[in-house]
């Protein structure tokens, strides 16, 4: 038998099944939320910031929105992903900033991939999850 997946685009993240996908899916066994990658881009539409802790800022603020949509916290990150254009080290670090104030103190796997540009124009940053789902 086929294991049930469910798709959520929430109200309080830009509308992704317009077009063509979902920023959140859930299954089973265990209980996973898998997190599309999320970016600088706001419900209301406004114009990414040039500025990359601002993009990064709001990137972590779009992952902890789409973490409530499914009643989920960062302590139940399981692995997060982040893409980002022109890395270095001094950008990471800028990064890696607005990251660990959004795990809180939490510490789950990472994976940061340079990569030579992102879905949209103007962004600098992606962050993908994968949420184990509390009971």
């Amino acid at each position: 038998m086929a294991t049930s997946i469910t798709r959520m685009n929430p109200p309080s993240l830009p509308d992704a099944g317009a077009i063509g996908y979902s920023q959140i899916s859930t299954t089973e066994p265990g209980r996973l939320a898998f997190i599309s990658g999320q970016v600088a881009w706001r419900p209301n539409g406004e114009e990414v910031p040039d500025d990359l802790a601002t993009q990064a800022e709001i990137v972590t603020d779009n992952a902890r929105k789409a973490l409530e949509a499914v009643g989920a916290t960062s302590e139940d990150i399981v692995i997060a992903r982040v893409y980002m254009i022109d890395l270095t080290p001094d950008r990471q670090e800028i990064v890696m900033q607005s990251l660990i104030k959004f795990f809180g103190g939490v510490k789950p796997s990472l994976t940061g991939l340079g990569v030579a540009e992102l879905g949209g124009p103007g962004l600098q940053l992606e962050l993908e999850l994968v949420v184990r789902l509390p009971s």
